[in-house]
């Protein structure tokens, strides 16, 4: 059986996302709108290619060329998304494309192809597996049982937040308070921080499936979640908050909201994202009930290439972590965005 393979363009988005959806081992990070949001906000090369016969889509991989002096050059499915490796109906729709990642790192000069989350691992191919772990699980539509999903302790904690009549939320239209949040948490780890573009093209793609859920202290937001929709999951996906929001349990709040609204709207899966393995947010997600199951990074190397390791954890980012901690939140927000759109 033949397939041509070709790159999804603008009248194909339709028949990429029909497709995608159809897909058992389907993410939120497969469908074609990152396409339009990775291209608009950091103005990488994208070649989001599909496999079709007689017109129709048989499989789909969405790469990104992610090229930098500093963190390498890489084709990435999917960049700035925790999965997106390859989806087919069958295996040659499969080999077909790959092949066809193989044909563009030759042309491009790329040292790899990174596979995020895999359905499945090319043959030969490297496998990173202990760095982050994902945690998921079904959740419960009645509150009580809902709650009682959550181990003792920490629903003690969500509970007082519950009582707390300083606490409310709502459901924000404009991202300026949730990107405030953000980048002031993601400065204090050290991490640079995605353009406020960024996030106004996923709200712009993305729409209803693209939600901000604020938590406010009498009426100051102190803690912020964009969560995304699909099929029956919510993925709470980018978050921030003030330096109180420990002390508040406004995070625990907030979790508890997102998770309460979406079991409202008849979603059944709660999928709390990844986390490095042995950090805080690691053990946070552990204390709500989850349990982490590895996420796998597959590399196909150019000879001589050694598999990836970009990371805040790797020693040769110290420094740099280091120094991005201090800087004023404006210089950050400043100079981050030029910097993250070479990670991917």
């Amino acid at each position: 059986m033949t397939y041509q393979i070709n790159g999804l363009t603008q009248d194909r988005h339709e028949d990429w996302d029909r497709f995608v959806n159809q897909q058992r081992d389907a993410t939120f990070f497969h469908l074609a709108g990152w396409q339009s949001v990775i291209e608009r906000s950091f103005g990488h090369r994208t070649y989001y290619l599909y496999a079709e016969r007689d017109g129709i889509i048989a499989g789909v991989l969405p790469l990104v060329h992610v090229k930098s002096k500093l963190f390498g050059n890489a084709l990435i499915a999917n960049a700035f998304c925790v999965a997106g490796g390859p989806l087919s109906d069958d295996v040659e729709a499969g080999q077909a494309l790959q092949d066809k990642a193989t044909e563009i790192l030759s042309d491009t000069g790329a040292e790899y192809i990174e596979y995020r989350n895999p359905a499945s691992v090319p043959r030969d191919w490297k496998v990173k597996d202990s760095l982050y772990a994902n945690f998921s699980r079904e959740i419960e539509k009645a509150e009580d049982a809902n709650l009682k999903q959550i181990p003792r302790k920490q629903r003690a904690v969500v509970r007082k937040a519950l009582k707390n009549d300083a606490l409310g939320f709502r459901l924000d239209d404009d991202i300026s308070d949730f990107y405030h949040l953000y980048a002031t948490s993601v400065r204090n780890l050290g991490t640079p921080v995605y353009g406020k573009k960024f996030f106004s093209n996923l709200r712009d793609v993305f729409g209803d499936d693209c939600e901000i859920l604020t938590i406010t202290a009498e009426g100051v937001p102190v803690s912020s979640v964009l969560s995304f929709y699909f099929r029956d999951q919510v993925l709470p996906y980018y978050t921030g908050s003030a330096t109180t929001a420990r002390r508040l349990g406004s995070n625990d709040l907030m979790y508890w909201r997102v998770m309460r609204r979406a079991a409202e709207m008849g979603k059944t899966i709660f999928d709390f994202g990844r986390s490095k393995v042995d950090t805080g947010p690691y053990a946070f997600k552990k204390n709500w009930g989850f349990e982490p199951v590895p996420i796998v990074h597959a590399f196909c190397l150019r000879d001589g290439v050694e598999v990836p390791d970009i990371n805040p954890l790797n020693p040769k980012y110290a420094l740099m972590v280091a120094t991005w901690k201090r800087l004023p939140l404006p210089v950050a927000n400043l100079i981050g965005p030029h910097i993250v759109r070479n990670i991917g």
